[in-house]
């Protein structure tokens, strides 16, 4: 059974994957499930990676992968399982572009990382509070409009200012961004895609 929901995922079927995953349920540890998708969801990185798979199939992806998850969670509130790392994402202020955003977050929680995202719009004081209260691995900032770029680089210089810069790892990721900005603004890490953000957090936190 977990094999055909990996396949019904990977073959972008919302109906089947999840009504897969109902059936399931009555006979199938609910953390087989979730590795079933995991391995889906990977499989479908690979072949965006190898351009087979388009934004648009990962979005549709990433929506069939949250289905399922919500129809899982009941059943998974007494069970633990390990989390690879702490991760704090979010569009910068002077953006509300979310879709790349939200891939590397389904992407990042397939992985096993648990993620606390942000939204959209935020402000660089947000961000540091946020790593203030929860204690993240990781920082993660997109932005797809040039506007996102100032407050991108003021939330860095906040983290440093308030001491916690050496307490995390930044990555930064979006249309415009470069390794050439990154290095500039003194990211960690640039993120060409989700796919490449889910990598560079296993190497993070490995």
């Amino acid at each position: 059974m977990s094999e055909e929901v990996t396949n019904a995922l990977v073959n972008l079927d919302e109906d089947k994957t999840l009504e897969l995953v109902k059936d399931a349920l009555k006979t199938t540890d609910p953390l087989k499930l979730i590795e079933a998708l995991r391995e889906a969801m990977t499989i479908i990185g690979e072949k965006f990676d190898r351009k087979e798979y388009y934004l648009t199939d990962m979005i549709f992806a990433a929506e069939i992968f949250d289905g399922a998850i919500k129809q899982l969670e009941p059943h998974l509130q007494k069970i633990t399982t390990e989390v690879l790392g702490k991760v704090v994402i979010g569009t910068a202020q002077g953006d509300i572009h979310d879709i790349g955003k939200n891939i590397v977050v389904s992407l990042l929680k397939c992985a096993g990382f648990e993620v606390i995202d942000l939204g959209v719009d935020v402000p660089p004081a947000k961000i540091v509070d946020t790593v203030k209260k929860v204690k993240p691995d990781i920082v993660g900032l997109s932005g797809l409009l040039t506007t996102s770029f100032e407050p991108m680089a003021k939330a860095i210089a906040y983290l440093e200012n308030a001491g916690l810069r050496s307490s995390v790892r930044v990555m930064v990721g979006g249309g415009p961004i470069n390794e050439e900005w990154a290095q500039k603004v003194k990211a960690d890490a640039y993120a060409k895609d989700a796919v490449e953000a889910v990598k560079l957090a296993k190497q993070f936190c490995g």
